[in-house]
């Protein structure tokens, strides 16, 4: 039943789903009326009966292993028929080995990192501590919107920083839409990469700090070209009107000033990221 179901869902927990019941060669069935409840779960029609998968829907918790796994900070699906819990998964996310690293090397550039997940707080603090995350800039158990609150405060906060957001999640679309600078991995879903002004085409994590010193070194260069060709223009064509310099050599002097700036553009084809 819930293979049936998240086979339909990009969330990268459902596709965990998908991947176990492909290991187990589970068949899929005809699911009718299938609904994407975004930061809660998926339901749909099969056999005439209604089914859910996704975060727990009553206060009560029947299953001892879940709320042990919860306790343990791993993130727990149920599924339902009707009103009735039929089981529960129990799911770990994979740290990637250079997630760590590329935390360190953020904070060294002197970048504030926080984490913000639609896991519980207990798995996102245990992820937050071996990531080097401060307690205090781990933010759990957030909807889309509580997403997008969290990065709105931290632009407020931050003042005129630039506030850029890394996601991969259908739920990370509207965040992604309102950080200053959005990173989709392409790793993830169509809608992250829809909204994201920066797509990371690969699945080396630290092609985001590429990203950041290319974009550092390209304002560096806008900046140097607007100094040049403004030079140009207040120096020479004053001096050319005052009959100071030949015209010819003026104009000529515009020309250069355009070289420069396209050859001083090009030199960041070998800067170094």
């Amino acid at each position: 039943m819930a293979y049936s179901l998240e086979n339909f869902s990009q969330h990268p927990i459902a596709q965990a789903v998908v991947k176990k019941a492909k290991e187990l060669k589970l068949k899929t069935l005809k699911v009718a009326k299938f609904k994407s409840i975004t930061g809660f779960g998926v339901e749909g029609v099969i056999f005439g009966k209604k089914y859910y998968v996704g975060k727990l829907l009553k206060n009560e918790d029947d299953f001892l292993e879940a709320k042990k796994a919860k306790d343990q900070g791993k993130t727990v699906v149920y599924v339902y028929e009707e009103d009735k819990v039929l089981g529960a998964f129990v799911i770990a996310d994979k740290i990637k080995n250079e997630a760590r690293k590329l935390i360190d090397s953020l904070k060294k550039m002197g970048i504030e990192v926080y984490m913000v997940t639609g896991d519980s707080q207990k798995t996102a603090l245990a992820v937050g501590k071996f990531l080097g995350i401060l307690e205090k800039n781990v933010f759990g158990k957030m909807l889309p919107k509580e997403k997008e609150e969290v990065v709105k405060k931290i632009k407020e906060k931050s003042g005129r920083k630039i506030v850029a957001f890394v996601g991969d999640g259908v739920n990370d679309g509207p965040v992604l839409a309102s950080a200053d600078v959005g990173m989709a991995l392409s790793t993830g879903t169509d809608v992250a990469m829809e909204v994201a002004q920066v797509t990371i085409v690969n699945k080396n994590l630290f092609t985001i700090l590429k990203a950041i010193n290319l974009s550092k070194k390209t304002l560096r260069t806008i900046k140097l070209n607007l100094f040049w060709a403004f030079i140009y223009n207040i120096i020479l064509i004053p001096v050319a009107m005052a009959g100071k310099i030949s015209p010819i050599l003026a104009s000529a002097a515009m020309a250069f000033s355009s070289v420069s700036v396209v050859t001083n553009s090009l030199l960041l084809r070998k800067a170094k990221i």
